[in-house]
This record gives structure tokens, C-alpha cells and sequence, in this order.
């Protein structure tokens, strides 16, 4: 069923917060998934150095060097030797999750989109976009958090969208489990859009990508699979808003095409702090999240926390009543889970980004574990 564009959860916590007034002095907001760390100097620097380049118009495909950064970034990271022509600098993946299905499926007239739930806002927005039907694929304790289609929609779907390691759950898909997708995707001809922006936020073992299980699948040219990746996280950069989709050259070829025309161009002295940073490691960063994941586990031994992404999937019971006793009792802002999905997916969970320094962290996370218990109490 096609719906209509709604507001975003952050808006709607706004709403649910309306008139309410907190008794802290601070308040924290854990809602977003926005790094408090300072960016890295060596990117800042390459922004300040390059700002002459703004009396330039950039191409719509990006400029070589980025490009080049980027597929370094793929061979680093995951082993992959990457052709220019498999992968596309972006601005940022938003706009990507949002146009892409509309290049994709607007001559067809009977389009399927499927992507879990929860999920991030604007998988609904871009199927919307598109004049698709969705197909959501619920994630729950019992699965795992992992999705799946069945049968009939694998015979219908035209795009599925995957997010490993998710948001807001924090679960993987293995690279046998990847391996499945791909195979699914060759054998009912749909398009696999897999959003891997948290590929760098982990504890131990970094997760899989989706085009390392193509090679696993003999799928070499990567055929009907397109991964999705953004510096935002990893180099605490959002502002800078660069990514990129590789994979499928047909599809790239023709998206590139479909690019020229809707004006996403990045920025020339954005493209060039994105250059460092794709090339900058980010192990420090990846340190931090990884200390605050391990403070999240010990401060809540009974929930298992996700070494992957920077959240914490929380089940708390109802939701909304401890979102608003939190914020007003001890000055934390969380995501109530039902902002997140559709059709009760989602509700009995908060979302907690986990993304200010590991002192604060650890404070904030054990003032909920003192709530949380109290609010149990109670209830």
C-alpha cells in the first residue's frame, strides 16, 4: 500500500516532548546519530585550503581524485579491486536512498520496494518518491533482526534495500547471509541497494560487505548489487556529506546519466576534504565507539548489545511513558522505537546513539539503567 511522506521521528519526539520540562540542568540528546567528536584536522585543513576552488562548477560524476580515494578505500577495507566505471561519488547517501528508486522504477507500473522496519526514514521516503508499493520486512527479537521476504514477494520485488549493520537494531547479515541475498537477487532479477554506512562503527570483527559476497557468489561484475557508503560516521564528517554507490556498471552507467540531471554535484573543496578523509584511517574514532559499546554491555549485562553501528536497541516495555519520564527526570533525549517502523514495529524499544565521549556516555547510559529499573518498578 503506497503511503504518504510523514514527519520525520525527530519531529514527532518534539511533538511528544511539547510542555514538558526537565528537572536537569544538562540535557543529553542520545536521538541522533550525529558524532560529537571533532573532525579529524587533516580534513579540516584540506577544506580550508581549498575553498578558491568554489569559482568552479563540479561535475555531476565527481572529480577522478575522489573517485580514486574512494576505491583505495573499498581495497583497504574489504580487498576489492574496483574499476572506475563501478563506483560513483555521491553527496552523501540520503540523496542517493531517496532518487534512486525513482531512476529505477518510474517507467514501471507496478513497483515493489521491500526494506526492513524499523528502518531509516528514508527508504519510505524514496519508495514513496517512486510511486512504489512497499514491502516491509519486519525485524523482530524472534528473527533476529534479520530480514527476509517469502516467496511471493521474492516473485514481485523489484528493489530490496538491505542495512548491515543496521539502524536502528545494530544486527549484521553474515557473508553467508549476504551470499543468499545475492543469489536471491540473480535468480528473481531484482536490484539489491545495500546501505553499508555503519561499516565502520564495530567492537572487534569488521562486518561484511555485500560486494565481497558477490565474489564469494562467482557474481564478479557485481551483477543487480550496489553498495552503499558514507565518510559521516567513520571520519565524523557529515557535513561533508560524500559517499558513494558501486557495484553494477550497467546500472551505474545509466544512474550516472540520471545524475546529470537533478543537480547533486558535490561541492570542489567538499570533494577535496572528502579526498583525505576517505584516505585518513579512522581506527581512532572506531576506538571510541568501541569503548562505548563495551560501557553499554556492562552497564546493561542482561541486553545484548550489538558490537556493531553506535546504537543501543533497548527494550524498555512502553516506550513513549519512558521516553517522556526520561527527559524529564533526568534530562535525556531518546528515540522512542515506534517512530521507526510502521505497523507496530519497533514499539517497546528506545534507540540510544551512543556518540558523545566515553565519560559522558557512561554517565548517561547508567542514570537510564537507574531509570529503567525504577520505571519497571513502577509499572
Amino acid at each position: 500500500m503506497l503511503n504518504s511522506f510523514q514527519t520525520y521521528p525527530f519531529e514527532k519526539l518534539s511533538l511528544l516532548l511539547e510542555g514538558i520540562q526537565t528537572e536537569a540542568e544538562n540535557v543529553v540528546d542520545l536521538t541522533i546519530g550525529e558524532p560529537q567528536f571533532e573532525t579529524p584536522k587533516p580534513i579540516q585543513e584540506a577544506l580550508q585550503n581549498s575553498t578558491h576552488l568554489l569559482r568552479k562548477y563540479p561535475k555531476s560524476a565527481g572529480e577522478s581524485s575522489l573517485k580514486d580515494a574512494q576505491i583505495n578505500f573499498i581495497k583497504t577495507r574489504f580487498d576489492l579491486s574496483l574499476a572506475p566505471h563501478q563506483l560513483i561519488p555521491t553527496f552523501g547517501t540520503r540523496e542517493v536512498l531517496f532518487n534512486f528508486p525513482h531512476f529505477l522504477l518510474s517507467n514501471k507500473s507496478d513497483a515493489h520496494i521491500a526494506y526492513p522496519n524499523p528502518f531509516y526514514q528514508i527508504y519510505e521516503g524514496g519508495a514513496i518518491g517512486a510511486k512504489a508499493q512497499i514491502i516491509l520486512m519486519d525485524l523482530t527479537k524472534e528473527n533476529q533482526f534479520k530480514p527476509s521476504l517469502t516467496q511471493s514477494d521474492l516473485q514481485k520485488v523489484n528493489l530490496v534495500i538491505l542495512n548491515s549493520p543496521n539502524n536502528p537494531t545494530g544486527s549484521i547479515l553474515t557473508l553467508e547471509e549476504l551470499c543468499t541475498w545475492v543469489e536471491l537477487a540473480l535468480k528473481y532479477d531484482f536490484i539489491i541497494l545495500s546501505d553499508e554506512c555503519y561499516s565502520e562503527i564495530y567492537q572487534d570483527t569488521p562486518p561484511p560487505s555485500i560486494l565481497e559476497a558477490c565474489l564469494q557468489v562467482q557474481n564478479t561484475s557485481f551483477d543487480n548489487i550496489l553498495a552503499l557508503n558514507s565518510i559521516s560516521k567513520r571520519s565524523c564528517a557529515p557535513g561533508l556529506r560524500s559517499g558513494f554507490i558501486a557495484g553494477d556498471s550497467k546500472l551505474l552507467e545509466a544512474y550516472q546519466l540520471y545524475r546529470t540531471y537533478i543537480g547533486c554535484a558535490i561541492p570542489l573543496p567538499l570533494q577535496e576534504a572528502a579526498k583525505v578523509a576517505w584516505n585518513l584511517s579512522s581506527e581512532p574514532t572506531r576506538l571510541l565507539y568501541a569503548q562505548n559499546l563495551k560501557i553499554a554491555q556492562d552497564i546493561f549485562p542482561q541486553t545484548q548489545i550489538s558490537p556493531y553501528t553506535f546504537y543501543v536497541w533497548l527494550e524498555v516495555g512502553d516506550e513513549l511513558s519512558f521516553t517522556t519520564m526520561l527527559y524529564r527526570d533526568y534530562g535525556i533525549k531518546v528515540l522512542p522505537g515506534s517512530f521507526l517502523g510502521r505497523n507496530g514495529a519497533g514499539k517497546g524499544f528506545v534507540r540510544l546513539a551512543l556518540v558523545y565521549p566515553p565519560s559522558m556516555i557512561s554517565i548517561a547510559l547508567q542514570k537510564i539503567q537507574y531509570a529503567l529499573k525504577h520505571f519497571k518498578e513502577d509499572k
